[in-house]
């Protein structure tokens, strides 16, 4: 039986597509536009690899701090080191780096301690 996608995941989907609809529509909200995409970057990327390697591959796996921690540098080193020299659309900024390192690391505080708000049922 496949395992139910978690709803903190769908909320984070939920709230990257408003913003996404905000700013195409010209509305911007300097610290929600800027950084909090950034912040649940890393939390929804572990999740879906996760999730995939579990539900939809049959493996029992659980990202663990040294994933986590590449996931952290890998997607830095993506998005504010490469695509800013490919794109103008892009733009590097260690706040953003910032935004990843704490997003992972709650993400991984979360995952790895009892709160039971955070755990999948």
């Amino acid at each position: 039986m496949k395992k139910q996608v978690s709803y903190w995941f769908l909320l984070g989907l939920a709230a990257w597509a408003v913003i996404i609809l905000l700013r195409k529509n010209g509305i911007l909200i300097p610290v929600i536009n800027n950084y909090f995409t950034d912040l649940i970057t890393v939390p929804m990327y572990c999740y879906l690899i996760e999730y995939i390697m579990n539900s939809l591959l049959g493996f029992r796996w659980k990202p663990d701090f040294k994933f986590i921690l590449t996931s952290i540098l890998y997607l830095s080193f993506l998005f504010e080191v490469l695509c800013p020299k490919l794109s103008s659309l892009f733009t590097a900024d260690i706040f953003d780096v910032l935004a990843y390192f704490l997003g992972g690391m709650l993400y991984y505080f979360f995952k790895t301690r009892s709160f039971s708000v955070f755990k999948e049922r």
